[in-house]
Parts: C-alpha cells; structure tokens; sequence
C-alpha cells in the first residue's frame, strides 16, 4: 500500500525508525505519472517497507530530506537516516533501491 502525503512531515514518518521509500514527484511530472503504477507495484510486493509518495512542490522540508533536484526523485530511508536515493523514470533502478533496503 503506498500512502500519500498530507502534510509536510516526513520528518516525523521516518523517525519512526521503520523502513521507508518515498517517491518524490509533482503533479506536472510526466515521468512521475509514468513511474506511479510501478511504485505501487513494489509497494505490494514488500510488506516489510511503508511507501510514501510525496509531492516534491508542495512540501519543501520533505523534499530538502533527500536534497530532491530532479523528479521523480526515489529515496530509501531507515532510523531516521537516508539511506540511498535514485533520480529516474527506469523501472530497474527502482527496484534496484527497493530491493536494497528490502533484503536488510
């Protein structure tokens, strides 16, 4: 299941100290929208992780957590830390992340 952010506070989700993937994307991000069907794919896939989707325009302070330059932007996080972050519209890379964080 991939939960949409609400507000702007990631911060307080990942410091929680669960595993956590976060897509970064924003409304006008055709990449984004191409990538979303895939997110959620790895979503169901791995229990062991909560997704998040994040809106990258309209929550600053949770997109400076992966210092986001480019959508969609993917990022792991575990204890409260960035783990690992990948910028791309590539299905493979994506669970290439996903599968680091999901195997620990």
């Amino acid at each position: 299941m991939v939960k949409e952010l609400e507000q702007d506070n990631l911060n307080d989700i990942v410091a929680g100290g669960d595993t956590i993937v976060v897509q970064y994307m924003a409304g006008w991000c055709g990449n984004c929208r191409v990538m979303k069907p895939k997110f959620k794919k790895l979503a169901g896939e791995n229990e062991q992780a909560k997704f998040i989707m994040v809106d990258a325009e309209k929550f600053p302070e949770s997109r400076k957590m992966a210092n986001v330059n480019n959508l969609p932007t993917f990022a792991t996080f575990r204890n409260g830390s960035l783990i690992n972050q990948v910028q791309t519209n590539k299905f493979e890379l994506l669970k290439d992340l996903v599968n680091e964080v999901a195997s620990n």
